[in-house]
């Protein structure tokens, strides 16, 4: 082998490492830029996940505070009924008493 021919094997390998170097950057380019995508796909499902999951959680609030108020606006209803039913029949021994009071004086 001629030195011309040894220059120009040196000059072929320095082309071949050139590109080599040229598409593992782009590689590695490429690797970080899918990673960072990922990235932001992961935060984006998290933060929806966080939001789905809270509206779950006020949901289940909502519902046990409405069957919550629902008992105590029926066991209200019970009292108030009770006490109705109560003051229709004692309505009259009250105007009879108030009447004897009233006769009275």
């Amino acid at each position: 082998m001629t030195m011309a021919d040894v220059l120009r094997k040196i000059k072929q390998t320095e082309r071949e490492a050139a590109r080599k170097l040229s598409a593992a950057k782009d590689e590695a380019s490429k690797i970080v830029s899918d990673a960072r995508k990922k990235s932001t796909e992961l935060l984006s499902k998290a933060s929806d996940d966080s939001v789905s999951s809270t509206q779950a959680t006020l949901d289940g609030a909502r519902e046990e505070a409405s069957k919550s108020a629902d008992k105590v606006l029926k066991d209200g209803s019970k009292s108030v009924d009770a006490i109705s039913t109560t003051a229709e029949k004692n309505q009259s021994k009250a105007v009879d008493h108030i009447l004897k009071t009233m006769s009275s004086l």
